[in-house]
């Protein structure tokens, strides 16, 4: 089995309200503890926030960030394991973030 990473890229517009949250975490739950079922879930991951920090090139210059447009934002990831890119991409498939509009990129994580 190889390592993959899920990031989650939200639908342009606002965030989630508490109770559109409260309404969707039952569904990410069910979804990840399939994934941890079948074999597929190595880290279940963490939300990120919606600021940061840049630093770039040899002076280290520290701007903020981390996204220039709202299509960058990434709302969290999740480390998963399966035999290839297809399958990886398969098991994204599942993800509740489609249902709103949202996507996934799939990444591999290349061996070191």
């Amino acid at each position: 089995m190889n390592a993959f990473l899920f990031l989650y890229h939200p639908p342009e517009g606002p965030p989630l309200t508490r109770q559109q949250m409260a309404e969707v975490m039952p569904v990410w739950m069910a979804w990840m503890k399939s994934l941890d079922e079948r074999g597929h879930l190595r880290h279940a991951g963490n939300p990120l926030a919606r600021s940061g920090k840049i630093v770039r090139g040899k002076p280290q210059t520290v701007t903020d960030g981390p996204f220039a447009e709202a299509k960058d934002v990434i709302n969290g990831y999740t480390l998963i394991q399966a035999s290839d890119l297809a399958q990886a991409a398969e098991l994204a498939k599942g993800c509740p973030m489609l249902d709103g509009g949202g996507s996934v990129e799939v990444r591999s994580i290349a061996p070191m």
